[in-house]
């Protein structure tokens, strides 16, 4: 029920952002206070892992975002298994019907997938919950056992983040020490896995 949710944020935030663009379009001179230009901020006007008050407040609530709103629990949940010593889960799994009947779907899915957190300080957010396949084949619904006849595939939807940059807060071009600016991109990221057909015989 998350991902359509997803898809209108992500389809609703590039026309905010277009609203309001000057503090995230690129330009060859910066200065933290001219209009038009990008804005230039230093350590102490934004810590690192925060972004732009404005544009927090008037377009992008991330934390609605599936793999900004999954963080917070896998966190948790990877702090109680290492304090129990617990394995992480990598491996392909055997399903019973019997045992996955109240699992969430990456758990019951016949090409299964767990969660990591990638952290990237460059970037706002900061993490993000990226998906990974669990099997290289599928699992085959009658064996409960991985089989070769099908693929697992990620599932890749794009993301809007912010990227910090150097940038310079005088006249001279060159960029200040601690200093930067945030611009806009687009980076791929996987919500989950599915099923396909081997591109050759196997």
């Amino acid at each position: 029920m998350l991902l359509p949710g997803l898809l209108l944020f992500l389809l609703w935030l590039p026309a905010s952002l277009t609203r309001h663009g000057p503090s995230l379009q690129v330009g060859a001179h910066t200065h933290p206070h001219s209009p038009g230009t990008l804005r230039c901020y230093s350590a102490e006007e934004l810590p690192l892992g925060h972004a732009p008050p404005h544009l927090l407040a008037r377009a992008a609530k991330w934390e609605q975002a599936l793999p900004v709103a999954l963080v917070s629990s896998l966190e948790a949940v990877g702090s109680r298994r290492r304090r129990a010593g617990a394995p992480a889960g990598t491996q392909c799994p055997v399903l019973q019907p019997g045992e996955v009947l109240e699992a969430d779907v990456h758990q019951r899915s016949i090409s299964p997938w767990r969660y990591r957190v990638d952290t990237d300080e460059s970037r706002y957010p900061q993490k993000l919950a990226f998906a990974e396949c669990l099997c290289r084949g599928c699992i085959s619904a009658k064996t409960g056992r991985e089989t070769a006849a099908l693929n697992s595939v990620p599932l890749v939807q794009s993301f809007l983040v912010l990227r910090r940059r150097p940038c310079s807060r005088d006249a001279t071009g060159a960029p200040t020490p601690g200093a930067f600016a945030f611009h806009a991109e687009f980076i791929r990221v996987p919500v989950g896995c599915t099923c396909v057909l081997p591109r050759s015989a196997q």
